[in-house]
């Protein structure tokens, strides 16, 4: 039986021309993907991500900006 695994996301503020990101961090804080909330499905598919997507997006739609929120992972 494997620990859980802690990740940080992050949603980053975008501007008139770049819009919003996500950031997903390790419990090193070494970014293990970064995407646009509108199209996660392909960073989440390399970093091994792609069955919590749903998680991932309905936690980074509700958090504010520059905040972080631990997501527990296994």
């Amino acid at each position: 039986m494997h620990a859980p695994v802690i990740l940080h996301i992050l949603k980053i503020e975008g501007t008139s021309v770049i819009p919003d990101y996500i950031k997903i961090r390790n419990k090193e804080f070494i970014l293990i993907a970064y995407f646009k909330i509108t199209n996660p499905a392909r960073a989440l598919t390399r970093c091994g991500l792609l069955d919590k997507m749903d998680k991932i997006i309905k936690i980074a739609e509700n958090i504010p900006y520059g905040k972080i929120e631990k997501l527990l992972v296994g």
